[in-house]
């Protein structure tokens, strides 16, 4: 997808939000109960924010549930948040038009989780959305517990009357985090085998914080693989005794499914938490734990 469109589209769109305040009603970076204006871009960042900022904020979300978040385009009203916002949660590399309205509209009230933790390389020499770093940060538990420390400070920055509160939640937020890693740990201590089969290569930072190796099928959910590509994916997964190819959701199941008949294999969804799941990111992140442990025959 094009980024300058997106760039000019935002353009516009803060021309609006500026016109407006013009007019006399100006972006607020409090709401009217004098709340801190806070913006997630999407459903684990959101999840975040709602733990660590409590009812001390208004927090609004730039990506609606069952929307891919790759694909998100900004209209006026989410730049007029992005605009009143007294800090935005992102991550840069997931989404282009949020990092382009960030940089141009308020990159001193931004917040990337990806500049809180150790970052992996993608796993080809490719970029993706202008970073050189694998973005899926959210799916290890204990990196998103340094995220979750991180955001309590930065929370209490921006709004010092309730800076306890922040860190305390925050501490709590990251507690539960590092029980949900060390599960994690345990679960996948032991396991027949360690190769992870995957629709698109979103699993790199639970792999490498579990020892496990990913194979995904494509770097890029948009952009279909090559036979040669599939083949070579079947043959590796034959020779490891793969027995699961895992799906994900707000991504067709298809070439997964054609691999897993390849390979005599079964399919299963295994969450990238890129929308809201049921339940919220805890229970999501342990019903894929007990679907890696049945896939992988960890014991």
């Amino acid at each position: 997808m094009s980024r300058t469109p997106l760039i000019g589209m935002a353009a516009a769109a803060l021309a609006l939000v500026t016109t407006t305040a013009a007019c006399g009603s100006g972006a607020a970076e409090t709401s009217a109960g004098g709340r801190p204006n806070v913006v997630a871009a999407f459903y684990p960042l959101q999840w975040l924010t709602e733990q660590v900022g409590g009812s001390d904020v208004k927090l609004s979300v730039l990506t609606a549930p069952g929307v891919e978040p790759h694909d998100l385009e900004l209209g006026a009203q989410q730049v007029a948040m992005l605009d009143a916002a007294a800090l935005t949660v992102y991550v840069k590399g997931v989404q282009p038009a949020v990092d382009d309205a960030v940089a141009q509209y308020g990159a001193d009230k931004g917040f990337d989780a990806a500049t809180a933790v150790k970052t992996i390389p993608l796993t080809d020499t490719s970029e993706t959305a202008g970073v050189s770093y694998d973005p899926h940060v959210w799916l290890d538990p204990s990196r998103m517990a340094t995220v979750a420390t991180k955001l309590g400070e930065r929370l209490a920055t921006a709004d010092p009357a309730h800076a306890q509160a922040y860190k305390d939640r925050a501490a709590r937020t990251a507690a539960a985090l590092g029980a949900l890693d060390q599960d994690y740990a345990k679960g996948l201590a032991t396991c027949r085998t360690k190769t992870l089969v995957t629709s698109h290569q979103a699993f790199g930072y639970l792999a490498d914080r579990y020892h496990l190796k990913q194979v995904g099928i494509t770097l890029d959910p948009e952009q279909e693989p090559s036979p040669t590509r599939i083949l070579e994916v079947a043959k590796l997964a034959k020779d490891e005794g793969v027995t699961t190819i895992f799906t994900e959701s707000l991504v067709s199941p298809k070439v997964a499914e054609v691999l897993a008949n390849e390979v005599g294999a079964k399919t299963q969804v295994l969450d990238p938490l890129e929308s809201k799941p049921d339940g919220d990111y805890l229970s999501a992140m342990r019903k894929n734990l007990e679907s890696l442990k049945s896939a992988l025959g960890c014991s």
